[in-house]
């Protein structure tokens, strides 16, 4: 079996995984809150923790892996979004959500084992709440029910802080109502026209942090494997899903490993409306992005790693997959294709590099290998867009391979292409004179020629390509 070993945040250590069950093997991943489409920076979770789903069900069996998303239908933001709008909570949520679950499919994301909703779980949270109030790790005060942080020792574990520090660094009104600047809302009090359910403590709602405890309790236990989610909620989000969940059931682990994704830019910058960076998934799928693109982008940066999204990575990455597409079109993956992926991926999900490997097994003609590897990374073409990406640069009817070492321009790319192409359509043609001479102009300007099984023409970009030699061969 492939040995698994994924970096823990609350260790901070990189351990091997060893589920509680291996025939049930359980992952929660914080979910959207659903008012508006997904950004760029919302989907990266969705993929890394997706590649960790796959890798899963690869090992243990799909049968035997539990994936919980939730969904958050009930926050300040969706009351604010209806306020503004005119229209109804429950049609705003629904709509979202289902944007939601499209765009992430169109990035080749499978569907988790369970979506649960925030709103069909307010009975559970209530009965958690009620609990930690019995157990003197909660308090009621002015229609808020409030978490006492300083009850649970391990407050700042996860973050690596001490409550004592938060609260110097804090600068935040503190309610008159909290015994403590750091106690959390776990209910607060509804008025006639915002949602609201029963309590002991009057109509109210939850507070953002118990929905996660309530429902991962109820789907997957006290004790689970994996909790994941991007780093922004390792404070305050997990840190209070860890102390509620634990001060409610003590004879539990909560989860076992804590795992984060690093954030994303856009051309080097944070994305922001305001820099005229920021766009949304379906923004980029509108635009004739292909959601494999997008995908191939995300998983060429380690998650752990701050990604930067920039056009010249979309073009590469569509070059590329537009080649693995047409030389695995058509053929039978082969099983030992997954022994290499299965280790890299393995290695705290090194994307980067199971991609390496795979531009090796493209260079090399292994095609059944290459395709089983695509497969097991969730890169199936969507659509024909890269049999039209060969039509158009009249490559129809050849196998022709692209690697590259640094930085390449898409036009050095697109007139390479066109060198390979005329090197093999002289070779078709029996006119090997024309094509030597090719052959050898290529060579002077850095680039090597050669056919290899299953492909018309593979190019190397060497280390010493000269590009000014390329465009005046043109």
């Amino acid at each position: 079996m492939t040995e698994i070993r994924l970096y823990n945040t609350k260790t901070r250590t990189k351990e091997r995984f060893e589920p509680l069950d291996p025939r049930d093997v359980r992952m929660y991943v914080c979910g959207p809150t659903v008012y508006d489409r997904a950004h760029l920076g919302n989907a990266r979770p969705v993929v890394v923790f997706d590649m960790l789903f796959r890798l899963l069900r690869h090992v243990y069996g799909p049968n035997h892996v539990a994936y919980v998303r939730n969904i958050t239908d009930v926050d300040d933001k969706i009351i604010a979004r209806a306020q503004e709008s005119g229209r109804e909570i429950g049609a705003i949520t629904e709509e979202t959500a289902e944007w939601y679950r499209a765009d992430m499919a169109a990035l080749g994301a499978l569907d988790p084992t369970y979506t649960p909703h925030a709103t069909a779980h307010v009975p559970q949270m209530v009965a958690m709440i009620a609990d930690l109030v019995a157990k003197g790790h909660a308090y009621a005060a002015e229609g808020h029910v409030l978490f006492r942080v300083r009850s649970y020792a391990d407050y700042g574990r996860l973050s690596g802080r001490s409550v004592d520090d938060m609260i110097a660094g804090a600068r935040v009104e503190v309610a008159p109502y909290k015994e403590d600047p750091m106690d959390f809302v776990l209910w607060k009090p509804s008025s006639d026209d915002l949602p609201g359910w029963p309590s002991p403590w009057g109509r109210g709602r939850p507070g953002w942090h118990i929905e996660c405890s309530a429902m991962a309790y109820e789907i997957l236990g006290q004790s689970f494997d994996i909790h994941g989610g991007g780093n922004d909620l390792t404070f305050p989000h997990h840190e209070n899903e860890i102390a509620q969940s634990m001060c409610a059931h003590p004879e539990g682990d909560f989860a076992r490993v804590w795992m984060h994704n690093e954030m994303l830019q856009v051309e080097g910058k944070k994305m922001s409306k305001s820099l005229g960076n920021f766009f949304t998934v379906r923004d980029l799928l509108d635009q004739g992005v292909p959601g494999e693109v997008i995908r191939f982008v995300f998983l060429g940066t380690h998650y752990r790693k701050p990604m930067d999204w920039t056009e010249k990575k979309r073009q590469e990455a569509e070059a590329t997959l537009a080649d693995w597409f047409r030389i695995t079109d058509g053929i039978d993956i082969e099983q030992n294709g997954y022994v290499k992926i299965l280790t890299e991926l393995g290695s705290d999900l090194n994307t980067p590099g199971a991609v390496a490997w795979m531009r090796q097994l493209a260079s090399h003609g292994q095609s059944g290998q290459l395709k089983a590897a695509l497969e097991l990374l969730g890169l199936a073409p969507s659509g024909d867009w890269w049999r039209k990406s060969e039509e158009d640069s009249e490559l129809k009817g050849l196998s022709i391979g692209l690697e590259w070492t640094g930085d390449l321009a898409k036009a050095s790319q697109d007139a390479a292409r066109e060198l390979g192409f005329r090197w093999a359509t002289a070779r078709r043609s029996k006119d090997y004179k024309s094509a030597d001479v090719l052959r050898l102009q290529a060579d002077k300007m850095g680039i090597d020629l050669r056919a290899i099984p299953g492909r018309d023409v593979q190019i190397e970009i060497r280390l010493d390509f000269d590009p000014a030699k390329l465009e005046a061969l043109k």
